[in-house]
């Protein structure tokens, strides 16, 4: 099969092509697994943190991507929920150990036997790809299948960051970046919470443009202040700035999610200060997400197909997985990323 392959860590400043293509066996399928040829896989910020060498080390060489769409190929005999000719899903939970305290709570996403599909696994940026069916995800037929690719990273995870807000109905709520998770995330909380308020903080006149037009009331800069305080804000910028700014357009005993696996550490981050009374006093909080669960895919799959959600994605080929790479850390975000597989 064709692949786009990661051999070694690097800076995509210096090398701008830092996945190779190759041609690698085709999967094969064992236990419980199923075969799926793929046909789109979504491009995610989590792809920067592993070329990079941000998140805990890949299994080097790996085929990176966890936002996978693909039809059903083959299935082995102890495969039983999913059949041959299904459309499905592979998100960034490969698997998880199933007997821990985190698992058995539902909470696979903080297992310390998480595997990651992309880092741990080979993921989607390749023709193929073999998971085990418990961890495959039926895609609802309203979506195309660059439109699902997106849903099962930016907008599962979105939906977990939504969720961990405590958001209620008529709260006021903040979004910082405007990326592939935000405009999922603000369909969301326009249809679950109708008498809520959308505020953006983006760092490019374009992505505020697309907040508005998404229905924000209010865009603005990151180091802006909006014009009426916030009770819980999502952060999805892969730097520290946008957190440090947001807490404080933070209502009292309001929340910060903070949607990132890993923050880009740049000399002027490092050097901001968080003070306490300006920043978390009055009982602000900071909470993080933790990838996804099962059911965080499953639940929002069902939400997104009921709204319906409407992503906009942007399409690249195979080959073009570097030049996709490249436009995301360079901030040419509108919607989300999505590699055609032929």
């Amino acid at each position: 099969m064709k692949a786009m392959v990661l051999n070694k860590i690097c800076s995509l400043t210096e090398n701008r092509n830092p996945l190779e293509p190759e041609n690698l066996p085709d999967p094969v399928p064992v236990g419980r697994e199923i075969l799926v040829k793929i046909s789109a896989c979504g491009v995610c910020h989590t792809e920067l943190d592993e070329i990079e060498g941000r998140t805990p080390p890949p299994q080097l060489p790996v085929v990176p991507g966890h936002q996978v769409v693909g039809r059903v190929e083959k299935t082995c005999s102890a495969a039983s929920r999913i059949k041959i000719g299904d459309r499905v899903g592979i998100a960034w939970i490969y698997s998880a150990c199933g007997r821990c305290r985190f698992c058995l709570e539902g909470n696979e996403n903080l297992c310390h036997d998480f595997k990651a599909t992309g880092r741990d696994a080979n993921g989607g940026y390749a023709q193929y790809i073999a998971v085990s069916e418990d961890y495959a995800f039926r895609i609802p037929d309203v979506f195309s299948d660059s439109q699902a690719a997106p849903l099962l990273c930016a907008g599962a995870v979105g939906c977990r960051s939504l969720r961990l807000t405590g958001i209620k109905d008529g709260q006021n709520l903040g979004l910082t970046g405007f990326g592939a998770s935000a405009h999922l995330v603000m369909q969301m909380a326009g249809y679950s919470y109708p008498n809520s308020k959308v505020f953006v903080f983006a760092r490019s006149e374009k992505e505020r443009r697309f907040a508005l037009e998404l229905g924000a009331v209010w865009a603005g800069d990151t180091g802006e202040e909006s014009p009426e305080k916030l009770d819980c804000i999502i952060d999805t910028t892969p730097v520290w700035k946008p957190v440090v700014e947001a807490l404080k357009n933070l209502e009292r005993g309001g929340r910060l999610v903070i949607n990132a696996i890993r923050k880009e550490d740049a000399d002027k981050e490092c050097l901001i200060r968080l003070e306490y009374p300006t920043h978390l006093w009055l009982e602000k909080e900071i909470k993080s997400v933790a990838n996804v669960s099962r059911n965080d895919v499953s639940e929002f799959l069902n939400l997104a197909a009921e709204i319906p959600m409407k992503p906009e994605v942007r399409e690249f080929t195979l080959e073009e997985a570097n030049n996709a790479l490249v436009e995301l850390k360079e901030g040419g975000i509108r919607g989300a990323k999505v590699l055609r597989i032929d």
